[in-house]
């Protein structure tokens, strides 16, 4: 497939003006705040709206990873894979609750600086450095395969060129605005992609009906492959390991989703970034409204290209393979829209490793630098990040068929380790350093040990173990501590005494409707 000369006119003009927005944007900053400090480069000066912050947090995380690996999963398991972004809406509202308003009294810029004033440097410096290795290796590495792998496919350039242009994209329009930038045009970038990925959704079960309409495809769909809309899977299905059943309700879905959402540096940045708490809260709950349309832009893709392309070599292709269906011109937006998407999350996570490596890392070596020394080291961890990412893309990820299992998986051996140290540090004083650190590495010593002992056993369950352990773990490391070790390590956190959880009407009401529409969804589809 290739585009025609329309489409690429109109692929052109989008990059173009994203990065005249994005240009803009860091100017006008410039000339508000003489010169760029840390809290205004990493942080966009503490004064993003809620709007701009629910926008950026569904462009950060809706990548080449979500779209293209998550329609490749619905083209093999259904809908069941959709419990991925219809759960995190719930565990954003639970994140704009309860974890929040901890996080933002704390006025920290990272969470490994979270776990320096609850802990010590020690915890600090190990999640430091495991948070940059995976968002280098991992994160990065994913989204940049997987969007070379689209251009390839709908462009017809090669995957090594499309990976270029997607790292010279995202440099070009976020490496001098910083988060501010990123969070800005970010609000395009959603728009875009809401827009094509609806669009090729209603042409995909169009195609389905044959020129029927789109309930007719949709009706087909559900008629013809029944067992892919089944959202909790038995054990008989042939993707129970991957999605076992009950558990994406009542077990590890919760680890994975509270890690990701609540205790992810390059999700949480933009609400840490907020105006103030009631700014953060609201534009929580945009995303989570926004995390309930997912699926129909991401997965009924999938589900439907097993109608109309059944014989994919890998089911990777299935979303790319979809936008053949596009008309001359708008397949060119849609693609846009997909590379929106890309180069948004490339961005997004670029700007946290950065964050991470010069506030966690390079500051504390370097103490009582100007505050442009620290953007400065801040954009050339930007590069090396990267470069570092380009290289090793395809030999990570050139063999897997499935990535969004694959990255599932992987990051499940860490998640549950980071959800207990948080969860345990923020609400139960007597947790103490030498507790996180052990459960820090058991996580990582349980997964292997379990995954060596007990193959089998799903990851998704497996991580429901390993938490608990990790749980035991911690509680009891911490009880054998000294109280007086305990002390030094609360003494730079706030209190949680100090700390109000109550939120607005708007916030309540808001909660109260994402249970109502999951419930709804959930009984339609058992």
């Amino acid at each position: 497939m290739k585009l025609s000369s329309l489409d690429l006119g109109v692929f052109v003009v989008y990059v173009i003006g994203l990065l005249c927005v994005a240009l803009w944007i860091s100017c006008n900053g410039k000339k508000q705040k003489q010169g760029a400090d840390t809290e205004e480069y990493f942080l966009a000066g503490k004064s993003l709206p809620w709007w701009a912050i629910g926008a950026s947090l569904i462009a950060s995380n809706i990548s080449a990873e979500q779209i293209i690996g998550m329609s490749g999963s619905g083209f093999v398991m259904g809908m069941a894979i959709a419990s991925y972004e219809w759960m995190a809406a719930i565990t954003l509202i639970i994140v704009g609750k309860y974890l929040l308003p901890v996080f933002l009294k704390n006025e920290i810029f990272t969470m490994p600086q979270y776990l320096q004033q609850r802990f010590d440097h020690r915890v600090k410096t190990t999640m430091a450095l495991f948070w940059l290795l995976v968002y280098v290796f991992v994160n990065l590495t994913a989204v940049l395969w997987l969007g070379g792998l689209a251009i390839e496919t709908v462009a017809g350039v090669d995957w090594w060129y499309g990976m270029l242009f997607l790292a010279a994209f995202s440099i070009a329009y976020s490496l001098y605005g910083g988060l501010k930038a990123v969070a800005y045009t970010d609000i395009i970038q959603v728009v875009l992609l809401i827009f094509g990925g609806l669009l090729l959704s209603y042409l995909a079960l169009d195609a389905v009906a044959q020129g029927q309409g789109m309930l007719a495809g949709f009706g087909k769909l559900t008629q013809e492959f029944p067992g892919h809309f089944d959202m909790i899977l038995s054990p008989e299905n042939s993707q129970y390991t991957n999605l076992p059943g009950i558990s994406v309700l009542v077990g590890g879905m919760w680890v994975m989703n509270l890690s990701y959402w609540g205790f992810n540096q390059y999700i949480i940045q933009r609400a840490l970034a907020a105006k103030n708490i009631q700014e953060a809260q609201k534009g929580i709950a945009l995303a989570a409204y926004l995390k309930l349309l997912m699926p129909v832009i991401v997965v009924l893709p999938g589900i439907a290209a097993v109608v109309l392309y059944p014989n994919l070599s890998a089911a990777d292709q299935a979303y790319p393979s979809m936008m053949d269906l596009m008309p001359i011109g708008i397949k060119g937006l849609v693609f846009a829209a997909l590379v929106a998407a890309i180069v948004s999350s490339l961005a997004s996570m670029t700007n946290s490793i950065s964050t991470i490596f010069t506030m966690d890392i390079y500051q504390p070596i370097n103490p009582n630098k100007d505050q442009q020394h620290y953007v400065y080291v801040g954009r050339i961890a930007t590069l090396v990040a990267l470069v570092i990412a380009l290289f090793m893309a395809e030999p990570l990820l050139g063999k897997f068929d499935q990535a969004f299992q694959y990255i599932q998986e992987f990051t499940g051996v860490f998640t549950p380790g980071i959800v207990v140290i948080f969860l345990v540090g923020m609400f139960w004083p007597k947790a103490t350093s030498l507790g996180a650190l052990t459960a820090a590495i058991g996580s990582a010593v349980c997964s292997f040990a379990l995954r060596a002992i007990w193959p089998e056993l799903p990851f998704m369950d497996r991580m429901s173990l390993v938490f608990l352990l990790c749980l035991l773990l911690m509680v009891g490391v911490s009880l054998l501590t000294k109280p007086a070790e305990q002390m030094p390590s609360l003494q730079t956190s706030v209190s949680l005494n100090e700390i109000s959880f109550k939120t607005d009407k708007a916030f309540n009401l808001s909660a109260l409707g994402v249970v109502m529409i999951l419930t709804a969804l959930y009984t339609m589809w058992w």
